[in-house]
């Protein structure tokens, strides 16, 4: 089999290396001779990277880009709207990408100099690639990666009807080493919130930036496109924005700046006729706001030629190609259209409600219909130590029956105050740091009660209502700061009443930190009266309480400690035909589920001694693959696979 790609730019180019990887002959044909490096830069998140890694032409190579910490918008006033911490974003220039790949490829993988024209047919299949000088290459299976203005998609499928152009965008590259220093790690975006406008930098390097200006292209007209008139246009357009504006705009060299007309098409019905196939924009054309272009080029490379090697017939291996990408694809369309829209009518939205600019990297799942799942209330409490030893249970329980529970998390407003918790001898901070010492010597999870002596909480109402304002932004990752603070205050003795943790804990799960705040001074502590109020109606008066309903309304509530065949007879009691899931034990998949772990977590999901778990994670420590925090009492795991691309 041999593959003929058209266009040499970066989906080309990684469709190629993986072809050749996998011993697959083909050839890149690129009209131009020498790739300019035109397109300044791109944010790429770790489901590109990590194919990019694969590319890598040896172990010593790391994929170009700066990691990008934090994602902060802000009001030209300077006022802060959202402020998310970014996992595992790079911003990459183009031209650093080009040279990586090219690192990559043997020197007949690439011919460039051949401008596609047409194919040649026999008995009304594709047998060759023409180009304008005159060169004929065959083969038996054809790409078409020539980017938005597809010459093979307009052969193979006809003309697209594009979106109007209602965005444009400015983009220049800034050396600024006084903005280095204080915007150096961030994406930092301004955006109008009366009319089409923002302006957002993003760094390449310690001190230089991508950056770029959006304006409504029927409000805001470009009369003189040479570098002085863009200078002046964007001088002007942006004269309310703040300093560190003018300041960029300052030093930018705007010979290599250039005006981009943004544009998109609806999701094509396939991607391929007959052995001709799409991929990246000559396949699907995506509205800069989301990020998503690059990366979606090389995960469509990497999975076309998974696809070929599954699939005895190229059909099969495109219907499928398409069966895989295109959901996505479309959600994508969709979400910069959103974007768009929010750009553009600016006053339709509140300072909560808007879209955060970037594609998020989470996992689709499949969804079980609510008649199958189990509803669980899980009543816990930020500082309950009882409730932070199960964890391996509860994590045990998500991998195995996860898919058929619908959990609820509750908080328990264990400690209102000292002077309102009647709890026998656990009665002040001293007491309460012996019982942690204790707990943590019979249930294996680390705690460090002295916490307790050093810096002393006097309720757990704050942090009880910080996770019902994360419940209020994403259901989704709310138990993944309920877990942060829990690692906060069990291991690394901080007193998470202290909004500077809880802001930190936000930051490092993704959450929108300034909308965290907002909603903890406002509405969430309603929510957690509600909560309160919940737990009285159920009787509950201890931590963790989990109540089990099935879909008769029948319901079962188990409190503390309880071996993990019981929690596994009550879903069978209740759904007979729940099928347990096989727990993948490799470390990367469990750390890849769940990013930090305590040694009694790790033997527990990998059912193995905790000796022989130490000794494992050790290895993997002094191998890279992970980092550790040690306490008193033990140590937290957290996975470092992905710093390793």
């Amino acid at each position: 089999m041999k593959v003929v790609i058209i266009g040499g730019g970066i989906a080309g180019l990684t469709l190629g290396i993986f072809l050749r990887k996998q011993n697959i002959e083909s050839v890149i044909n690129e009209r131009l001779v020498n790739m300019p490096e035109r397109g300044h830069a791109f944010l790429m998140h770790s489901d590109g990277l990590s194919k990019l890694k694969e590319l890598s032409p040896d172990d010593n190579t790391a994929v170009p880009g700066k990691t990008v910490d934090d994602f902060i918008l802000k009001r030209p006033s300077g006022k802060e709207i959202k402020h998310l911490h970014l996992d595992s974003w790079k911003c990459i220039k183009r031209g650093d990408l080009i040279r990586f790949l090219k690192r990559s490829i043997p020197k007949d993988l690439l011919i460039e100099g051949r401008e596609f024209s047409h194919f040649i047919y026999e008995n009304d299949k594709v047998v060759a690639a023409a180009f304008k000088n005159g060169d004929l290459e065959y083969g038996d299976i054809f790409v078409g990666a020539d980017g938005g203005n597809s010459k093979v998609r307009q052969q193979i499928i006809g003309d697209v009807t594009f979106t109007p152009v209602a965005v444009k965008e400015v983009v220049g590259v800034s050396y600024n080493e006084k903005l280095g220093k204080t915007h150096g790690e961030n994406f930092t975006k301004f955006q109008d919130n009366t009319k089409g406008l923002a302006f957002g930098m993003i760094p390449t390097d310690k001190n230089e930036f991508v950056w770029f200006v959006q304006f409504d292209a029927n409000a805001n007209k470009v009369e003189d496109d040479s570098p002085e008139g863009i200078k002046t246009f964007c001088t002007e357009l942006l004269k309310d924005f703040p300093a560190e504006v003018s300041e960029l705009l300052s030093t930018n060299d705007f010979t290599s700046s250039y005006i981009w007309n943004t544009r998109d098409f609806d999701l094509l019905p396939t991607f391929h006729h007959q052995n001709v196939v799409l991929i990246g924009d000559a396949a699907h054309l995506s509205l800069p706001f989301t990020s998503a272009g690059t990366t979606n080029a090389i995960v469509d490379a990497r999975t076309l030629v998974d696809e070929l090697l599954q699939h005895e017939n190229h059909e099969d291996a495109f219907e499928q190609y398409y069966a895989t990408r295109a959901p996505q694809i479309e959600k994508h369309i969709q979400l910069g259209r959103e974007l768009k829209h929010v750009f553009l009518n600016p006053t339709d939205q509140n300072d909560d409600d808007i879209p955060v600019p970037l594609i998020a990297n989470k996992e689709q799942l499949d969804e079980v219909s609510a008649n199958l799942q189990i509803e669980v209330l899980y009543f816990t409490d930020p500082i309950c130590s009882t409730c932070w030893t199960i964890q391996p249970l509860l994590r045990k329980l998500k991998l195995e029956y996860g898919s058929y529970l619908n959990i609820k998390y509750c908080m328990g407003g264990m400690l209102p105050s000292w002077g309102e918790y009647p709890k026998g001898k656990v009665n002040g901070p001293t007491e309460v740091a012996k019982h942690w010492d204790e707990v943590c010597a019979i249930h294996e999870m680390p705690i460090d009660g002295d916490l307790w002596i050093e810096d002393p909480m006097n309720s757990s109402y704050p942090p009880s209502i910080a996770f019902k304002a994360a419940q209020m932004q994403d259901n989704d990752l709310a138990p993944l700061f309920l877990r942060r603070i829990n690692e906060m205050v069990f291991v690394e003795k901080k007193n998470i009443i202290k909004w500077e943790f809880l802001e930190k804990a936000a930051l490092e799960v993704g959450l929108d930190s300034a909308r965290l705040l907002r909603d903890y001074e406002g509405r969430a502590k309603e929510l957690f009266k509600e909560d309160l109020n919940t737990g009285k109606t159920h009787g509950v008066t201890s931590f963790p309480t989990l109540i089990f309903s099935d879909p008769s309304n029948d319901h079962v509530t188990i409190k503390g400690h309880q071996t993990y065949d019981h929690f596994v007879d009550i879903i069978l009691q209740r759904l007979p035909h729940a099928k347990k899931a096989e727990i993948d034990t490799d470390p990367k998949n469990l750390f890849g589920h769940f990013p930090t772990m305590a040694d009694k977590e790790f033997a527990y999901l990998s059912d193995i001694s905790m000796e022989a778990a130490a000794v494992k994670l050790e290895e993997l420590y002094d191998q890279g693959f992970l980092k550790k925090m040690e306490s008193k009492n033990g140590i937290l795991w957290k996975s470092n696979y992905f710093e390793l691309v």
